[in-house]
Protein backbone atom coordinates (compact mmCIF):
# COMPACT_ATOMS: atom_id res chain seq x y z
CA UNK A 1 0.00 0.00 0.00
CA UNK A 2 1.49 3.45 -1.53
CA UNK A 3 1.53 6.02 1.69
CA UNK A 4 -0.16 9.29 0.48
CA UNK A 5 1.81 12.72 0.95
CA UNK A 6 -0.80 15.48 2.07
CA UNK A 7 0.98 19.02 0.83
CA UNK A 8 -0.16 21.98 3.49
CA UNK A 9 -1.04 25.24 1.53
CA UNK A 10 -0.68 28.55 3.43
CA UNK A 11 -3.19 31.07 3.57
CA UNK A 12 -1.31 33.42 0.91
CA UNK A 13 -1.09 30.52 -1.16
CA UNK A 14 -4.84 29.71 -0.83
CA UNK A 15 -5.63 32.98 -1.66
CA UNK A 16 -3.41 33.04 -5.29
CA UNK A 17 -5.38 29.77 -6.43
CA UNK A 18 -8.79 30.81 -5.09
CA UNK A 19 -8.68 34.46 -4.76
CA UNK A 20 -6.45 35.44 -7.14
CA UNK A 21 -2.84 36.84 -6.99
CA UNK A 22 -2.43 40.06 -5.33
CA UNK A 23 -3.52 43.12 -7.41
CA UNK A 24 -5.65 41.21 -9.45
CA UNK A 25 -9.70 42.87 -9.56
CA UNK A 26 -11.06 39.69 -7.75
CA UNK A 27 -7.63 40.06 -5.04
CA UNK A 28 -8.28 43.76 -4.54
CA UNK A 29 -11.97 43.53 -3.69
CA UNK A 30 -11.65 40.41 -1.55
CA UNK A 31 -8.88 42.60 0.51
CA UNK A 32 -11.26 45.54 0.36
CA UNK A 33 -14.49 43.78 1.96
CA UNK A 34 -12.40 42.41 4.39
CA UNK A 35 -11.09 45.31 5.73
CA UNK A 36 -14.29 46.89 5.53
CA UNK A 37 -15.61 44.01 7.95
CA UNK A 38 -12.66 44.56 10.33
CA UNK A 39 -13.39 48.21 10.86
CA UNK A 40 -17.08 47.72 11.19
CA UNK A 41 -15.99 45.26 13.98
CA UNK A 42 -13.68 48.05 15.15
CA UNK A 43 -16.38 50.23 15.23
CA UNK A 44 -19.60 48.08 16.97
CA UNK A 45 -16.70 46.83 19.62
CA UNK A 46 -15.78 50.34 20.64
CA UNK A 47 -19.48 51.90 20.73
CA UNK A 48 -20.32 48.59 22.87
CA UNK A 49 -17.58 49.76 25.28
CA UNK A 50 -18.60 53.25 25.41
CA UNK A 51 -22.11 51.84 26.71
CA UNK A 52 -23.24 53.50 23.07
CA UNK A 53 -26.24 52.79 20.96
CA UNK A 54 -26.29 52.73 17.44
CA UNK A 55 -28.78 56.34 17.48
CA UNK A 56 -26.43 57.78 20.18
CA UNK A 57 -23.55 57.66 18.59
CA UNK A 58 -25.46 58.86 15.19
CA UNK A 59 -26.19 61.47 16.81
CA UNK A 60 -22.75 62.38 18.21
CA UNK A 61 -21.55 61.91 14.49
CA UNK A 62 -24.75 63.51 12.56
CA UNK A 63 -25.61 60.67 10.61
CA UNK A 64 -28.69 58.27 11.32
CA UNK A 65 -28.87 55.24 13.05
CA UNK A 66 -29.29 53.24 9.87
CA UNK A 67 -25.65 54.73 8.86
CA UNK A 68 -24.11 53.19 12.13
CA UNK A 69 -25.69 50.16 11.51
CA UNK A 70 -24.38 49.56 8.06
CA UNK A 71 -21.07 50.82 8.92
CA UNK A 72 -20.86 47.97 11.60
CA UNK A 73 -22.11 45.18 9.24
CA UNK A 74 -19.51 46.53 6.76
CA UNK A 75 -22.82 46.79 3.76
CA UNK A 76 -22.01 50.61 3.48
CA UNK A 77 -19.02 52.20 1.98
CA UNK A 78 -18.72 55.19 3.82
CA UNK A 79 -16.84 57.93 3.37
CA UNK A 80 -13.10 58.54 5.10
CA UNK A 81 -14.67 61.64 6.92
CA UNK A 82 -17.52 59.77 7.88
CA UNK A 83 -15.37 57.20 9.71
CA UNK A 84 -12.80 59.60 11.16
CA UNK A 85 -16.10 61.27 13.08
CA UNK A 86 -17.15 57.95 14.37
CA UNK A 87 -13.51 57.34 16.31
CA UNK A 88 -13.47 60.96 17.21
CA UNK A 89 -16.88 60.78 18.46
CA UNK A 90 -16.40 57.14 20.36
CA UNK A 91 -13.04 59.02 21.22
CA UNK A 92 -11.00 56.04 19.64
CA UNK A 93 -7.80 57.07 17.72
CA UNK A 94 -7.71 56.17 13.99
CA UNK A 95 -4.67 55.82 11.83
CA UNK A 96 -4.39 55.09 7.86
CA UNK A 97 -1.15 54.48 5.76
CA UNK A 98 -1.27 55.40 2.40
CA UNK A 99 1.83 54.33 0.17
CA UNK A 100 2.35 56.66 -2.83
CA UNK A 101 5.14 55.90 -4.85
CA UNK A 102 6.98 54.39 -2.17
CA UNK A 103 6.58 57.33 0.00
CA UNK A 104 4.62 56.34 2.99
CA UNK A 105 1.87 58.62 4.28
CA UNK A 106 0.04 58.84 7.83
CA UNK A 107 -3.27 60.10 8.26
CA UNK A 108 -5.05 60.78 11.90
Amino acid sequence: MAETENKSYSLAEMKDKYIGKTGTDDRDEYEYELRMDVLGRMIKTARQERNLTQEQLGELVGVRKSQISKLESSTNSATIDTILKVFKALKAEINFNVKIEKQMIKLS
